[in-house]
């Protein structure tokens, strides 16, 4: 969008205001226009449960209590799975640091969070909001009607972009990212324990009514369900 476009824009978000603040409306956003970012809380880099103890009492969780889940751990969970450790570098381990994954939360309840799906920004630990129409029961549909999509609180959907692992590594790319989904979902599982909740990596499901219910842009694909919550 060159700067003439961007012109024009203001001018008409700058006349919808003036219109709204005429007759008592409330505004809205200017076409095109991005919601804002959400910012999440800090996550957590040291203390917690012991990593022995996390790895002894995981188990897989399809069962998930009605309560709705802080935001704190939320947070926690989507900095465990590709938050960043240091600047550059995430949680999970990525062939040549080229970070294939991106990472989708379908929220069904989470305190301070409208329903719907959010895409992580790991860099910042911020939220974009994205498909409204991307509720529990639209997942659950989509992953073949299994009841703990639809009854977690929220799931984590891991997604890649397998290209930018095969412009280097061509052929072993699928293999390499397989790898790392895997880490990802297990830091994920060991945090979930951690903060006493559950989780289940969910790999069945309908790839393109994901995508579509996400609207995932092309080359980006879904590989992994990961719905959470307190045990039910």
């Amino acid at each position: 969008m060159g700067p003439l476009s961007d012109h024009r824009l203001s001018r008409r978000a700058a006349l919808a205001g003036a219109l709204a603040a005429a007759s008592g409306l409330v505004p809205r956003p200017a076409r095109g226009a991005a919601p804002a970012a959400l910012d999440l809380p800090p996550a957590a880099q040291v203390g917690g449960m012991a990593l022995a103890e996390a790895l002894a009492r995981r188990r897989s969780q399809r069962r998930f209590a009605a309560q709705a889940l802080p935001l704190t751990g939320v947070a926690q969970l989507l900095w465990a799975a590709q938050g960043l450790s240091a600047p550059g570098r995430r949680t999970a381990p990525s062939a040549g640091a080229l970070y294939p994954l991106e990472t989708h939360l379908v929220v069904g309840r989470v305190d301070g969070l409208a329903p719907g799906a959010y895409r992580y920004r790991s860099e910042s630990h911020t939220l974009q909001p994205g498909a409204e129409a991307a509720t529990a029961a639209a997942l659950q549909a989509a992953a073949l009607g299994q009841a703990a999509v639809g009854a977690a609180p929220a799931v984590v959907v891991v997604t890649a972009v397998e290209a930018r692992t095969a412009a280097r590594f061509a052929a072993r790319a699928a293999r390499y990212v397989a790898v790392e989904a895997g880490a990802a979902a297990q830091n994920l599982a060991l945090q979930a324990v951690a903060l006493g909740l559950g989780c289940v990596v969910v790999g069945a499901f309908d790839d393109a009514a994901v995508a579509r219910l996400l609207q995932l842009p092309a080359g980006e694909q879904p590989l992994l369900l990961l719905p959470f919550g307190a045990g039910g």
